[in-house]
Order: C-alpha cells, then structure tokens, then sequence
C-alpha cells in the first residue's frame, strides 16, 4: 500500500509518499515535495491545485491521502487558505483521512521509525508528512486505525 502524509501550512501543501510492501516500509522517490498556491482567491489557482495534486497522486500510484489535521479555533488555528487547499484535496477520488497531531505522536511511539531520515532522502520540512503517513500505515497494520 502507498499512502501521502500531507502537512498544510498557510497556501503550502508539503508531501511525503510513504509505502508498505512485503512487510517493510519504503520511501519512494517523488518529483515534487511541496505545492505552493500564490492567489488563493483565484479559482483557476484552486482548479490548477487540485489537477497538479492529484496528477501526481495517479502518477505515483497512491491509494490513501492523510492530512495532518489542524485546529478550526483558537490561537493554533489553521489559514482559510489551509482549508482551502484540504477542500480541493478531499474532493478528489482517493480517500482521506485526518489525523490529529496527538494520534500520529502516539502511533510513531508505539513502532518508531528505525531509520535515519537523511537516508531516506526527505528534507527536514517534510517530517510531519512523513510522520502522518508512518502513522496511518501503522495503525492499519496494528488495528488502531
């Protein structure tokens, strides 16, 4: 199974593709690490988003989406345009699923990844994405999700 971890950050979605093949996780390479929209409130922008997100979702052959989700109130609260992106995201044809911070700390502690994160090749903003994919694949595996 190959899932995306997926951390939204004011107009930025950062990415990490995460797999689990006969019984080991991989980290395959990925042409694009990050997507940036510049005028969120130009719908053209969003349209443009969603076929780039999603273009490369078929490309890499991913079967699950999981967000990292964020607060809708208060002083850690996610960017409209956060919401934005999560919208355009969601109303593709993978599933997905959010992840609260807290569920994907647990899951990581439970079965820590044994491995460097230079190796794998990410760079240090992606580690929540990983994170969240690490978790979600964990957890199926484990029964907690």
């Amino acid at each position: 199974m190959r899932v995306c971890g997926v951390e939204l950050k004011g107009a930025e979605a950062i990415i990490s593709l995460v797999g689990y093949d006969k019984e080991a996780f991989n980290v395959p390479e990925c042409r694009k690490h990050s997507f940036v929209v510049n005028d969120a409130d130009n719908q053209e922008a969003i349209r443009e988003f969603h076929f780039a997100f999603a273009k490369l979702m078929a490309d890499y052959k991913v079967e699950h989406i999981i967000i990292v989700e964020r607060e809708q109130k208060g002083k850690l609260a996610g960017s409209a345009i956060g919401f934005k992106l999560e919208a355009a995201i969601q109303l593709g044809e993978l599933p997905v699923t959010l992840l609260k911070p807290t569920v994907i700390r647990e899951l990581c502690k439970r079965n820590p990844p044994q491995v460097d994160y230079d190796v794998l090749g990410l760079k240090r903003f992606q580690l929540p994405a990983f994170e969240a994919g690490y978790a979600f694949l964990n957890g199926r595996i484990y029964g907690k999700l």
